[in-house]
C-alpha cells in the first residue's frame, strides 16, 4: 500500500483533482466575504461572474469578469475562510481579498467608511497555525497602495488602520473593546487575520476591504440597526464590490 497524503501534504494538482477542473480554471483573484446571510450575496454574484461559471462546494461561485477569471465564496468565521483560502492558494490563486463588516473600535471610523485593512491581529483560532509566532500579519502592500489610490479617484470614503480578528464576538464587552481600540485598533472582525494568514503562509496577496456595521465605540450592536444604518451600509457594499472587482482585474499587474 502507498503512502497515504493527507490535506496538509496535497500538492496543487492533488487541489484540481480535488475540484475536478484545469488549472485555467482557477480564479487568479478571490473575493473572501465574511457574512451569515449567504444566499443572496451568491445569487448577486452569480449574475456578475455569470460567464463560464462553475461552482464549487462551501457557497462558491467561480467565473469569469472582463475576460478574467474570478472567484467569490461567502464564509462565516475563521475556519472556512481558513479552508477556502487554503484550497485556492494551493490550486494556483495569487489574491485574496478580505471583505465583510467590522465592529467600530475608534472615533476615526464612521458609517459609509470603507475599512482597508493594513494590519491585522490574530486572536481569530486559525491563523496561528499557518504562521506561527506570529501576532498580527500584514496587508499586501501594492494592493494596499492600489486600494487607496482607486478610492480617492471614485470619491469613496475611507480609512486604513488595523483590526482584531476574533471567533467570539458575542462575548465582546464594553471593557474588552476599550482595551482593544486603546491598542490602537480601529476595528474587530472575524475573518481578516484568517486570510490574510493563510495567505502569507503560500506567498500570496491579500488585503481586508470591511464595512462598519456596528459602532461598538458609542454603543450599536447588531441588534440595533435603523434604517439609515441599513441604507448606508447598502451603499457601502456597493463600494466595497467595485474596489474588490478593480483590485481583481489588475492582479496580474501586480508583482
Amino acid at each position: 500500500m502507498g503512502k497515504l497524503k493527507l490535506y496538509g501534504d496535497f500538492t496543487k494538482k492533488d487541489w484540481l483533482d480535488v475540484f475536478g477542473v484545469e488549472e485555467n480554471q482557477i480564479p487568479l483573484s478571490c473575493i473572501i466575504h465574511g457574512e451569515w446571510n449567504h444566499e443572496e450575496n451568491l445569487n448577486l454574484w452569480k449574475d456578475t461572474l455569470k460567464e463560464e461559471l462553475w461552482l464549487p462546494k462551501w457557497n462558491t461561485v467561480i467565473g469569469k469578469y472582463e475576460g478574467k477569471n474570478i472567484g467569490f465564496a461567502n464564509v462565516y468565521g475563521s475556519p472556512i475562510a481558513a479552508m477556502i483560502t487554503h484550497q485556492f492558494a494551493s490550486a494556483g490563486t495569487n489574491q485574496f481579498i478580505q471583505t465583510g463588516y467590522f465592529g467600530g473600535l475608534s472615533f476615526d471610523v464612521t458609517y459609509g467608511d470603507i475599512l482597508i485593512v493594513s494590519e491585522a491581529e490574530m486572536k481569530d483560532g486559525a491563523s496561528h497555525w499557518y504562521l506561527p509566532n506570529r501576532k498580527t500579519v500584514k496587508s499586501d502592500e501594492q494592493l494596499l497602495n492600489a486600494t487607496i489610490d482607486y478610492c480617492e479617484k471614485k470619491g469613496y470614503s475611507y480609512a486604513v488602520g488595523s483590526v482584531l480578528s476574533t471567533s467570539a464576538i458575542l462575548l465582546e464587552t464594553q471593557e474588552l473593546i476599550s482595551e482593544w481600540g486603546l491598542n490602537g485598533h480601529l476595528g474587530v472582525d472575524m475573518e481578516t487575520a484568517t486570510t490574510l494568514a493563510v495567505a502569507k503562509r503560500f506567498d500570496k496577496k491579500a488585503i481586508g476591504l470591511l464595512n462598519l456595521s456596528d459602532h461598538l465605540m458609542v454603543g450599536d450592536t447588531l441588534y440595533s440597526y435603523t434604517k439609515e444604518r441599513e441604507l448606508i451600509e447598502a451603499e457601502t457594499d456597493e463600494k466595497i464590490r467595485d474596489v474588490a472587482l478593480y483590485l481583481s482585474l489588475i492582479s496580474n499587474k501586480l508583482k
